[in-house]
């Protein structure tokens, strides 16, 4: 049978901990959380668990995973953000797969619960993730703050696993508009850095068209209020995003 690491990067995640940990002590052979300095009860509720505890200033989304991935002590690692949980269908699918052996790597549904429901339109479902893979041969890459694991040779076998993992994204709007604040801006960083342009088009019509996406064709309204929450959020997210990179890219000029 193959040992199995999972990683988990936190910052002040008193309250979603404990749940990630406890659905994943049974099939781990090792549990690594990299804490960026959390002043919360983060570290306190990890020393309850067989947890290998460190920290480091935050360093970036994928620098902090990619750092977690290295910390551990087995090739085959399961990484997960603290608000995420296997159900118990994955968990089982997960020790299936380390019983015969890990072959590649292994994707899986995510599940969203928003504001005390599960969201299975809007384009968030199934929101398909790899997630367990061989530490040597992948990494994670992307803009912050979005990431995405991915292997070096393309050509390596990705398997599905039934079962969810379970992702409890937003316990109230406010949570949602302060990751939008915080989120936009670091999306904006990103852009910049990348030489991306904007223009009023991006602006005003990308929102608009995000809205349209989520609502209509990818059947938001069927997930009731929730749905129309979500969908005109993640429409002032990309507003905000392209408002953001358009004043950066207005300042640097100022300075020239």
């Amino acid at each position: 049978m193959d040992k199995l690491s999972v990683a988990i990067i936190t910052f002040n995640e008193e309250r979603n901990i404990e749940r990630c940990l406890q659905s994943v002590v049974a099939v781990a052979d090792e549990i690594v959380v990299l804490d960026s300095l959390s002043t919360d009860n983060t570290k306190a509720i990890c020393e309850r668990y067989p947890v290998r505890f460190f920290e480091q200033k935050f360093a970036g989304y994928i620098e902090q995973k990619n750092d977690a991935l290295q910390l551990c002590a087995f090739e085959n690692v399961l990484s997960l953000d603290a608000d995420e949980a296997l159900s118990d269908k994955l968990r089982q699918t997960i020790q299936t797969a380390k019983e015969k052996g890990f072959d590649g790597g292994y994707s899986m549904n995510r599940l969203t619960n928003y504001c005390g429901k599960w969201i299975r339109h809007c384009g968030w479902y199934p929101d398909t993730k790899l997630r367990l893979i061989q530490k040597s041969k992948a990494r994670w890459i992307g803009l912050n703050p979005h990431d995405k694991l991915e292997y070096f040779d393309k050509k390596t076998p990705i398997h599905h696993l039934q079962g969810d993992l379970l992702h409890y994204s937003f316990y109230t709007i406010e949570d949602h508009k302060k990751q939008i604040e915080s989120f936009s801006s670091l999306g904006a960083k990103s852009y910049f850095k990348t030489n991306r342009k904007t223009s009023i088009s991006n602006i005003y019509l990308s929102p608009i068209a995000r809205f349209l996406k989520q609502y209509f064709l990818k059947l938001g309204f069927l997930d009731g209020k929730a749905g129309f929450q979500i969908c005109r959020l993640s429409a002032l997210a990309t507003y905000k995003k392209y408002k953001k990179l358009r004043q950066l890219i207005r300042d640097t000029k100022k300075q020239l």
